[in-house]
Parts: structure tokens; sequence; C-alpha cells
């Protein structure tokens, strides 16, 4: 008897490609396509997941593989997992990662949940990873796409054991350029479907405008130096983010980059751009996949955000659910609220939420 298998189809090259190879590999393949968020600036932008163009396209893809395709209205789980959680990172002057919590909440909480309603065995998304389970020790893994430059397993990270052994990605072992090939050759007209937007809920990336959109108040207060000399003000803590430069609003003899975001004080504060570079990090909820780790550090690469070079490091498994990193070289722009992700060659560990970063010279030269 066939396995059943529910890909989530968001109407874009990938998802239909990982159909279609599910398909051939004798999957009986039914196509969901997640209707997760609408405005009037969404419904006519087609790089967007919940534009009616996505749901025409994946529809559309179905039909010429002969499967069975239905629309899911998520709408309200989207709202209260991702986009609430959006606004309160921002609020509380962190940098959030949408991708992240929607893969996690949604396309592997939510839609995991209906496929099982559906008898399916697994659920199947388009994105560039690989799950394998390794029998010495019991754990599924998860590994990077051998495509190194669409990898994605940085936005995964988060995925516990009990959802990768449901998941497939049958695009982990093909390239961007593999996966537009087969396209083209199945006549599907997304093969050469422009890239989606970063996120996926937000207009042409301006998120200053989605938050005041919602209702968020810009609460006025002090822009800071390191000396806590008030060099200007700022119109809420919600429009910055560490490593930003332009948009300051303040007159300077040389450049200043935001460094840190007070919550406490409601201040920016701003310095020179070797103020950018810490030395260590503390994580929260850090998941581990690979393995459950003892007190003994690691020897890994870790990665801060999911366009930065992953960089040596050493993990310090910590109570509570924490992690301490501390980096062989100093990191520019760790940033509240992003991932840090442990990787081991082409295998992801685990990872975390980042709380805060800091130098060598605030936490003194202890070797751990």
């Amino acid at each position: 008897m066939k396995k059943r298998v529910v890909v989530a189809m968001s109407g874009g090259v990938d998802s239909n490609v990982a159909a279609y190879l599910l398909l051939k590999s004798g999957y009986e393949v039914i196509g969901i396509t997640m209707d997760l968020f609408r405005s009037s600036c969404q419904i006519d932008n087609p790089r967007t997941c919940c534009s009616l163009q996505a749901f025409e396209d994946a529809r559309d893809a179905a039909e010429r593989l002969g499967i069975s395709h239905f629309i899911f209205d998520l709408k309200e789980e989207f709202e209260k997992e991702v986009v609430n959680y959006f606004l309160e990172e921002y609020l509380h002057g962190r940098t959030p990662n949408p991708c992240i919590r929607c893969n996690e909440r949604i396309k592997f909480g939510t839609l995991l949940k209906k496929a099982k309603e559906l008898k399916a065995d697994y659920v199947a998304t388009g994105h560039y990873a690989r799950v394998e389970y390794d029998e010495e020790n019991g754990h599924y893994l998860l590994k990077k796409g051998v495509d190194s430059r669409k990898d994605q397993s940085y936005v995964l990270f988060s995925l516990r054991q009990e959802q990768l052994k449901y998941i497939l990605f049958p695009l982990g072992e093909f390239t961007k350029t593999d996966v537009r090939k087969i396209a083209q050759d199945l006549g599907l007209k997304v093969y050469d479907k422009p890239e989606s937007q970063e996120i996926c809920f937000i207009h042409d990336n301006d998120y200053r405008r989605f938050l005041k959109g919602r209702g968020v108040q810009e609460k006025h207060g002090p822009i800071m130096d390191n000396q806590d000399k008030v060099l200007g003000e700022h119109h809420g803590i919600q429009n910055y983010t560490i490593g930003q430069r332009k948009g300051l609003g303040i007159v300077h003899g040389k450049p200043l980059y935001t460094i840190k975001i007070d919550r406490d004080r409601n201040a920016v504060i701003v310095g020179d751009k070797e103020d950018l570079f810490q030395n260590e990090l503390i994580a929260s909820h850090v998941n581990w996949i690979a393995w459950e780790p003892s007190n003994e550090p690691i020897t890994a690469k870790a990665k801060i955000r999911y366009s930065h070079k992953e960089s040596p490091a050493k993990i310090f498994p910590l109570s509570h659910g924490k992690a301490k990193v501390r980096f062989d070289s100093p990191q520019p722009s760790i940033t509240p609220g992003q991932a840090v992700v442990f990787y081991q060659d082409d295998l992801v560990l685990g990872g975390g939420w980042i709380e805060q970063g800091r130098r060598l010279s605030e936490i003194g030269c202890a070797i751990f």
C-alpha cells in the first residue's frame, strides 16, 4: 500500500517539483496550499505565498501532476503564532525571524496535525535540507541541503524529533538549477518564477509600515552613546535593529551604528563599527537535534543569521534550556531575537534563540 504524503504547495517552483519527485517515487501525494495571510497588498503580489496567483499556480501544478489539491484556511493560526510573535519581538527590542516560527508552528505544527487527520504518513515541503535516521542513537538527523547556496537548514533548527520523523524534504539532494530544469521539462509555468520575498506577509519588506499599520505606537526616546551621552531622539525602538547605520537621524563626525536596544530605558545605543563585534552570546530555548548533550563543551561552527557564514566556536550547554557560545573570533552584529544554529560539517547539532551578545572586555577572559 502506498504511503500517503501531504505536500505544502505554495505555488512556487520548489514545492511543485517536490510534489512531482514524491509522486515519481511512488507516494500517494496530496497537495495542500495554506491560506495564511490576506491583505489588499498581498492579493496581487506574485512574490508572496498567499497571493491569488500563488493559489492558481499551485492548482495548475496539481492538475498537471494529476494529484488532489486543497486550500486550507490557516489565517487564524498564522496570526496567533507568527504575526503576533513578530509584533511582540519588536516591541521587546528584538529582531524576529518569522520564517523559523512559521516552520515550527504552522508548516510542521498545524499542517502536520491536519495531515494526520487525512491519514497521511508524512508532510513534505520544498525546503533545501535533508532528514536522515540514525539507527545507532535512535535520532532523526537534520542535515544541510547539497546546494550550499540554497541550504535552508538554518530556518529548520527548531524542529523536534516528534516532527522530524514525519517530514520529507525531496529537494535536499538537488540544486536549484536542477529543480528549475525539472519544472521546465514538466511544462510547469512556474519554472522561472522569481524567489518569494523575504517576509511573506509584509509588502515590499517594509516592516516599519506594517508595525505602524498594526497599531504599534512610536514611543520616542533617547539615542545614546556608550557613555550615556544623548546624541538624538529615536521614534520607537521597533524601528531599529543591531548593525543599523542608515536612518539614525543624528549628525556626527563619524559613522555610527546601532549596537544595542535597551528596552528598559527605551533607548537606542550607538557606537563605532568595532563596537558591533562580540565574542560570545547566550542562547535560550535551545533545541538539540543530533544528540542530547552532556555538560562538556562542544566544538562546532555557529551561524548567527541566515545569510551569515558559519564561524568556529565552542558551545557550552547550560541549564534551563540555554547555551553559551564562544566564538574563536569576534562576530559582527549578534542580534537578540535571531537564531544561532550549530553545525558539524553538514550535520545540524541544534540551535537556539539569541538573548544577548557580549564582548570579552565585558565578561573578562575566563577560560571555560
